[in-house]
C-alpha cells in the first residue's frame, strides 16, 4: 500500500494493538478444559465435513469412489487471534480503497501531517470496533484470507476459524448441551467451506464483485473517518444514535452505505443477494443434518433465534446498525427462506443448480421471491 510520509490511511499495527487490549475476556475455562474444547472443536469440524458433503451432495466423487477431503486449514482461535485473522484480511481487501483516498488526500495541504495523525486515529477506531465485534462471532470461514504459515501463497481456498470462547460463551448463556452446540456451529461453518471449495469459480466471483464496488467508491477520507469516529464513541459511552433525540438508530446509515454510488448500489444488489444465499444455505443446512447428529437440535434453533431477535441493549443496538449488522441477521433468514422453498419445490439435486454459474445466481428480487429464480432457471421442470 502507498503512503504519504510513510503513514498509511489505517494503522493497522495500532489497530490490532487497541482490538487485543480493549476486548474482553473470554468465559473463565481451567488448562484442561480449554484443551479439551480445543480438541473437541477440531474433531468436530472433521466430522461436521461428511455430514455436510453427504446432506447437500454438492462434490462429486473421485476415481475411488469418495470425495477427497478439504485441504483448507481449520484453526481453533481465542479473540485476539480472531483480531489478528481478520485485519490481515481486512488489509488484503480494502487496499484499492484505501489507495485511492490516500491518493485523494495527498493532494490536500498537509496531507501528510494529516496522514501521520489520521493513520493512528483510524487505527484506534477499527481497533475499538473489531474489539466489540470479537466477542460476537462463533466461526468464520475467512475466504479471502492472505498468505501465511498455514497458508501458503498461491492457495486460492481459505481457512476455517472457530473462536473458542465466544462458543462456550453462548452455549453457556443458552444453557444447552455444549457438545451439541459446539457441532451444531461446526455444521455451519463447514457448510460455508464446502461452498467455496466444491465451487471453484464462487470466490473469484465474490472477489470480482467486491473489487468493483471498492473501485467505484467515491467518497471523501474525512466522511468515512467521521463515521468510523462515530463508532467509536459509541463504544467509549459517546452518544449513539437515538440517545439524544437528533437522530435513531433507524435513521443512521451504515459504513457501507455511507460510500454508496448508483453503481455501487447495483453491486451491492448483487453481493447482498449472494450472501443471504451463502448465509441461508448454511443455516438450512445447519438444521437440516442436526437432527440425525445433534440430538438437542431443536431447543438450540429455538433459544438460538430467541437471542437473535432479542438482540441487546440500545447501545448495541446502534452499532450494529453503523456495522451493517442487523443486515446480516436479515440475510440468514431470508436466505434461508429462500433455500427451503426452493428445495421443497425442486429438491437438493434442483436447487444445486444455483452453484452452475454467476448467471444461476439468484437476484436480490429472486431471494425474497424464489418462485421467480426457479422459473427462470427451471422454467416448465420446476412446476
Amino acid at each position: 500500500m502507498t503512503s504519504i510520509g510513510g503513514a498509511e490511511m489505517v494503522d493497522w499495527n495500532l489497530a490490532v494493538a487497541t482490538a487485543t487490549r480493549l476486548v474482553r475476556p473470554g468465559p473463565e475455562v481451567g488448562r484442561d478444559e480449554a484443551r479439551a474444547i480445543v480438541a473437541e472443536l477440531r474433531e468436530h469440524a472433521r466430522s461436521a465435513e461428511e455430514h455436510v458433503r453427504g446432506y447437500t451432495r454438492m462434490f462429486g466423487e473421485d476415481a475411488d469412489g469418495a470425495a477427497a477431503p478439504h485441504d483448507t486449514p481449520v484453526l481453533v482461535v481465542d479473540r485476539p487471534g480472531w483480531v489478528r485473522a481478520n485485519v490481515a484480511g481486512f488489509r488484503a481487501v480494502l487496499t484499492p480503497l484505501l489507495e485511492k483516498m490516500q491518493e485523494r488526500r495527498s493532494a490536500l495541504p498537509g496531507g501528510a501531517v494529516l496522514g501521520a495523525v489520521g493513520g493512528k486515529v483510524t487505527g484506534v477506531e477499527l481497533g475499538m470496533l473489531l474489539s466489540f465485534l470479537a466477542t460476537r462471532v462463533l466461526g468464520q470461514y475467512e475466504t479471502f484470507a492472505p498468505p501465511s504459515f498455514d497458508l501458503p501463497a498461491g492457495t486460492s481456498a481459505g481457512r476455517l476459524l472457530l473462536v473458542a470462547p465466544n462458543i462456550v460463551h453462548v452455549e453457556r448463556e443458552l444453557d444447552v448441551d455444549p457438545h451439541d452446540f459446539r457441532l451444531w456451529v461446526c455444521l455451519h461453518e463447514e457448510t460455508h467451506r464446502t461452498q467455496f471449495t466444491a465451487v471453484p469459480w464462487l470466490r473469484d466471483h465474490l472477489e470480482s464483485e467486491i473489487h468493483a464496488f471498492l473501485a467505484e467508491t467515491d467518497v471523501d477520507p474525512s466522511t468515512l473517518l467521521e463515521r468510523l469516529h462515530e463508532a467509536g464513541q459509541s463504544m467509549t459511552g459517546g452518544r449513539a444514535s437515538g440517545e439524544d433525540g437528533e437522530g435513531s438508530a433507524a435513521e443512521s446509515r451504515s459504513l457501507v452505505e455511507v460510500v454508496q454510488t448508483p453503481a455501487q448500489r447495483e453491486i451491492l444488489g448483487r453481493l447482498t443477494a449472494v450472501m443471504s444465499l451463502l448465509e441461508g444455505h448454511a443455516d438450512y443446512v445447519m438444521d437440516g443434518v442436526g437432527p440425525e447428529v445433534v440430538p438437542s437440535v431443536g431447543e438450540i434453533r429455538e433459544k438460538f433465534q430467541q437471542r437473535r431477535a432479542k438482540g441487546a441493549g440500545r447501545l448495541d443496538q446502534a452499532l450494529r446498525r453503523l456495522l451493517g449488522l442487523d443486515a446480516k441477521l436479515r440475510q440468514y433468514r431470508d436466505g434461508e427462506r429462500f433455500v427451503r422453498h426452493v428445495v421443497d419445490r425442486v429438491g437438493m439435486a434442483g436447487f444445486n443448480r444455483v452453484w452452475t454459474s454467476p448467471n444461476t445466481l439468484p437476484t436480490k428480487v429472486e431471494i425474497a421471491k424464489p418462485a421467480d429464480w426457479i422459473a427462470r432457471v427451471h422454467g416448465d421442470a420446476g412446476n
